[in-house]
Order: C-alpha cells, then sequence, then structure tokens
C-alpha cells in the first residue's frame, strides 16, 4: 500500500526559497579552509595507503589489509567524490589538478584515481543518472530494484545472506564497473541515433534495459565488443597495477614478501569493498525512505526528493567524517552535488532546521542503523515507501525556474572510447 507522499503539504516556494538562501551563504564562504581540508583529506588517505604497504610485506595480516582498504576508500570518496562533482573548481587558488577539467583525465587517471570504475563512466552514471533521478525508475543505483533478483529467490534465508555477503566483498566489480560502463556506452548509442530512428525504436533507458540482475551484466564477460572494452579499459589495468606490478615491487625482499603483499591486496580489495557498501549502499535505502513514481519539475521538486530520499550519519569531525567518507552527509550533498567537503559539515544543522521548519522528511541515524534497514530490504523484509504524484503537487505550488538552470551537475564526459 503507498503511503500518503510527505510532500504534499509543503509550500515548495518556501522550502526552496530558505534551502537557496543558505546555498548563496555557503558559495560566499568559499576559501582556504576548504582546499586545506581536501588537503588533509587526500593525506589521510595516503598515508592510510603507505602504512598498509609499509607492514603489507612481512606476513598477511588484518591490520595491513584495513589501512590499505582505507586509503582506497578515502582516495575515492573523499576526494574522487567531490572533485568530480566540481566541488572545488570555484575555490581560490585550487590548482587545476584538484578541478574536474584536470582530475583523473587522460594519463592523470593513473595517478589521481585508478580503480575498477573508469572516472568517465562513473562521472555520468553518479553525477548525472544518480543524482537526477535520485529514487527514481531511471536511477541506476536504486537498491530495492536491483536487489529484485534476491528479494524474490525463493530460496533459505541463510542462501539470501549469502549473495547479499558476496555482493558486499566484491561490489565494486562485480557491480559499480560493469553498470557504470554500461550506462555511459547506452548513452553514447542513444545520443547517436537520429531523430528518425530514435522515433522509430527508440532505446531503452538504464530504467528500461531487460536484464536478470543489473544492465552493467552484459559487459562482464569479454564475449562483446563492449565486454572487451570493459576488460581492456577497467578491470585489467587496475588489475594489472593492484596485483601486479606493486607486489612485484616487494621481490627484492624476498617472494614471501611478494606473495604476502599480493595476500594483503587481496583482502584489502575485499576491506574497501565492504567498508563502501556499508557506507554508500544505505544512504537513499530503508522503509522510511521514498522512492519517485516520476521526476521533479522544479528546483524546489528538486530538493524536496533529494531530502525524502536520502538520509544522513552522525558525525561532525574529521575522522569521524573520513571513516565515513563524508557520505555522512548525504542529504546536503545531494541537494548541493558542487559543494567542498567541509562545507557539507556546516551546511548539516542548518539544513536539518530549514526541513524541521517546512515539515520536510530529514533521516539522521547511525551507519550500523542504516545498514540494518538496508539488510532488511535487499533480504525482502521490508519495502521502501512509495511517494504519490509530485509533479501534480508542483505544479500550482511553485513557478520556481525548472531543472537544467541553477544546477551544478558535472558535464556528461565526451572523452571515453
Amino acid at each position: 500500500m503507498n503511503n500518503p507522499s510527505p510532500l504534499a503539504t509543503v509550500d515548495h516556494r518556501a522550502f526552496a526559497a530558505d534551502v537557496e538562501a543558505l546555498h548563496k551563504t555557503l558559495k560566499a564562504g568559499l576559501g582556504p579552509a576548504d582546499l586545506a581540508h581536501l588537503r588533509r583529506m587526500a593525506l589521510w588517505a595516503r598515508v592510510c595507503t603507505l602504512l598498509g604497504y609499509a607492514t603489507a610485506w612481512i606476513v598477511p595480516n588484518p591490520l595491513s589489509a584495513l589501512l590499505m582498504g582505507l586509503g582506497n576508500m578515502g582516495r575515492w570518496t573523499c576526494v574522487t567524490h567531490p572533485v568530480m562533482h566540481r566541488g572545488y573548481d570555484a575555490v581560490p587558488g585550487v590548482p587545476p589538478r584538484y578541478t574536474s577539467k584536470r582530475f583523473a583525465t587522460g594519463w592523470r587517471r593513473y595517478l589521481d584515481w585508478l580503480d575498477w570504475l573508469h572516472p568517465d563512466a562513473w562521472a555520468h552514471e553518479h553525477n548525472q543518472l544518480h543524482h537526477y533521478h535520485t529514487g527514481q525508475q531511471q536511477d541506476p543505483d536504486l537498491v530495492e530494484r536491483n536487489a529484485k533478483f534476491i528479494r524474490d529467490r525463493r530460496v533459505p534465508r541463510l542462501v539470501k545472506g549469502g549473495l547479499v555477503v558476496l555482493l558486499m566483498m566484491t561490489w565494486k566489480l562485480t557491480y559499480y564497473a560493469p553498470n557504470t560502463f554500461f550506462a555511459l556506452k547506452q548513452h553514447r548509442r542513444i545520443r547517436a541515433q537520429t531523430a528518425a530512428q530514435a522515433k522509430a525504436e527508440p532505446l531503452p533507458t538504464m530504467g528500461e534495459v531487460d536484464c536478470l540482475v543489473i544492465p552493467g551484466e552484459r559487459v562482464m564477460l569479454p564475449v562483446t565488443a563492449w565486454g572487451v572494452e570493459f576488460w581492456l579499459r577497467c578491470v585489467l589495468p587496475y588489475a594489472a597495477l593492484r596485483f601486479g606490478l606493486v607486489p612485484a615491487l616487494f621481490l627484492p625482499l624476498g617472494t614471501g614478501a611478494w606473495l604476502a603483499v599480493l595476500i594483503n591486496s587481496v583482502l584489502a580489495e575485499v576491506v574497501a569493498n565492504v567498508i563502501t557498501f556499508v557506507t554508500i549502499a544505505p544512504n537513499h535505502t530503508g522503509d522510511d525512505v521514498y522512492r519517485f513514481e516520476e521526476g521533479f519539475s522544479t528546483r524546489a521538486g528538486f530538493y524536496l526528493q533529494q531530502c525524502a530520499g536520502s538520509v544522513n550519519y552522525p558525525g561532525g569531525s574529521d575522522v569521524k567524517d573520513f571513516l565515513q567518507g563524508y557520505l555522512n552527509y548525504q542529504i546536503e550533498h545531494h541537494v548541493w552535488p558542487g559543494l567542498p567537503l567541509l562545507k557539507y559539515r556546516q551546511a548539516a544543522p542548518q539544513l536539518k532546521a530549514i526541513c524541521l521548519k517546512h515539515g520536510v522528511p530529514y533521516i539522521e541515524e547511525s551507519v550500523f542503523r542504516r545498514f540494518g534497514k538496508l539488510w532488511a530490504i535487499m533480504m525482502g523484509d521490508a519495502d521502501m515507501r512509495r511517494a504519490g504524484q509530485q509533479k501534480q503537487q508542483e505544479r500550482g505550488q511553485s513557478n520556481l525556474s525548472g531543472v537544467g538552470r541553477g544546477f551544478e551537475a558535472a558535464p556528461v564526459p565526451d572523452k571515453l572510447i
């Protein structure tokens, strides 16, 4: 049964005005502190990685794997994520390497962020599709839909739980990398269609593609042209560096040292996968989080969907926030995708007060409690809430300019393949 939308009685114009006034204040406060904070988070990620490798050659051990995994996560969530969202483009004095136009582009991918995910593919899937379709059918990261294969299985719960754990341990390679790559390739294919072709036989978007589990399953094996490209551009470069070249650097210390680094590298990959899954996947999932039947037609509608479709975790210090990848400010990040990390911490109590004032949902709970709600959704024990016809609610309440003006979406990359 669908629950009544909490957005129906919100004064869209007043809510949006308060949100945009706060945004204006935050933008005016951009300065050296934001850049210093980014550099500190980048340093912490590097130090974790270096400390991990400094001890990884001795013997396979959980401490080295944990440090290397934290470094992996920190580089992705605390540096790559905000920089590729153009979070530092407007910060005075920002070095070119921390701007969206330079970071991880071309050969700099190997220096800034070499991972299973291709930066161009992730920029399209995450910055565009996920952020501007949050909780909608076109959201490629809608957990409740993507977990249908597990939710609907009539198998013992132990088997279901095992599938979830296996996904957690491997999800960057088995879910995120292929799904982002397929999303960008499909986008390119759709855009290349002529108007006549699109009218006669429109290609399916990410939310319409028929699949067993996820659309990206089509490229997971190198048996198609796109699959071969995925392996050549995503799987092999990262695997060769992480599990080939880096462990080989320790061969002068003996084959035992090489093997220990290799094993710790594999363990670190599992650690990075589990930590990022536990922090990222619950951000828009739970029986108290809304799915939306349709998109938005105004900026106010955008703000409302981001707040009602996202959750925060408590933080407030560099250490707590770093360990959660600054994903604990997911509501602020989704309302204003193009701000530096430090601004989200500063904005959180103010946006929370604005939401309380206007009766807009603002959920903040521990990451462990939110993971429990995610687990219930993935196991099929709970369902997400359904919002009503929001566009109809927006009409007559607000004449704010529509999407495409005033938003800070990163541009869709054109340089991949």
